[in-house]
């Protein structure tokens, strides 16, 4: 009787390795059609720049941006968060643009900038954590920014402390949009990331993340009604754009292979950090907002009550009015380097 019980166990067991190894190779490698070219599919405030990345021709990110004010005013860098894009912001882009100079921007895949495949470079993963922070400096440089506030969501927000922690000289200050810092993600070595079988499986990912119901745009409202059918068109304005959903997977892929590690550091980040965070945040717990202002030497946090994941779509004019008040005080806060 056990030496049966042991033959369908490891018959079971058998099985489900087939499964795993062979359900993914199903899935359909055909990238997505486009209808339409990313500058058609621009908005009229749109602009597109190209910088320099090695192993590649160039990147080109769509933005939106306003030149530099007269005067010492600040400069703003907005970083959206994990599968969103530049226009997260349109309700805060006028609050900004009125504050100094700003420049906001679709990280790469993601929205109308560049759907880069695996074979479209030579160097360096332009996916990688490092790429995304020498992007954001790149796009610092060619916009003439030599010090900013950068003001970051989710993801966004994991990015902005990289790019303190890289180059604090640069970033003034820190505003940081129920940021992403705690939560874990899964790991894995080289090998097995690189496998047909996860290649796939991140394909069917991006295509479940970045299709027609966008999950994580429902999940990071409190109230899913308050979304309206522009800001859903807008967020999923990638899906017009040829190969998205391969170069979203390329994405997650690699992401596989980068540790999340800023919240080990977050004592060293000397410049001023507001945390805004939304009560009813499904995605990042308040917990964790509160968590991290209170390893920082130098944060303030608030609770918006009522708001979701992205404060700043659901709740603009209470994310105004913190933001506006924290600025209003940051000369006597601000950190200044030699």
């Amino acid at each position: 009787m056990q030496r049966i019980f042991l033959i369908v166990i490891a018959t079971i067991l058998f099985g489900i390795l087939l499964l795993i190894i062979i359900v993914p190779l199903l899935i359909d490698l055909k990238p997505a059609d486009g209808e339409i070219t990313a500058p058609a599919a621009a908005e009229v405030d749109s602009q597109f720049v190209r910088i320099p990345f090695p192993g590649t021709a160039g990147i080109n990110f769509h933005i939106h941006s306003t030149s530099a004010p007269s005067g010492d005013a600040n400069a703003f860098v907005l970083l959206h968060g994990f599968t969103f894009n530049v226009f997260t912001w349109d309700a805060l882009f006028p609050f900004f643009a009125a504050q100094g100079q700003v420049i906001a921007y679709d990280q790469i895949p993601y929205g109308l900038s560049d759907k880069l495949l695996p074979g479209d470079w030579t160097d360096a993963n332009p996916y990688s954590k490092a790429a995304a922070i020498k992007q954001l400096f790149a796009l610092m440089d060619q916009s003439g920014i030599e010090q900013a506030i950068l003001v970051g969501n989710s993801a966004g927000g994991t990015l902005a402390l990289e790019a303190a922690l890289t180059h604090p000289e640069r970033i003034k200050a820190l505003i940081l949009i129920d940021p992403w810092i705690y939560a874990q993600r899964p790991t894995l070595p080289q090998f097995l990331v690189e496998t047909p079988q996860l290649r796939r499986i991140s394909l069917f990912l991006a295509r479940h993340l970045g299709g027609e119901k966008l999950p994580l745009l429902e999940r990071s409202y409190a109230d899913p009604e308050r979304i309206t059918p522009e800001r859903r068109t807008l967020a999923a304005i990638h899906s017009r754009l040829a190969n998205w959903d391969v170069a979203w997977a390329a994405l997650l892929n690699h992401s596989l292979m980068d540790k999340v590690t800023v919240s080990a550091h977050l004592g060293e980040i000397k410049q001023p950090v507001l945390i805004i965070a939304g009560s009813e945040d499904r995605l990042v717990p308040v917990e964790d907002s509160a968590r991290a202002a209170r390893a920082f030497s130098n944060a303030e946090f608030a609770v918006l009550p009522d708001c979701g994941h992205v404060p700043h779509e659901e709740c603009p004019d209470l994310t105004k009015a913190v933001i506006a008040h924290w600025l209003r005080a940051l000369p006597q806060r601000a950190v200044h380097h030699n």
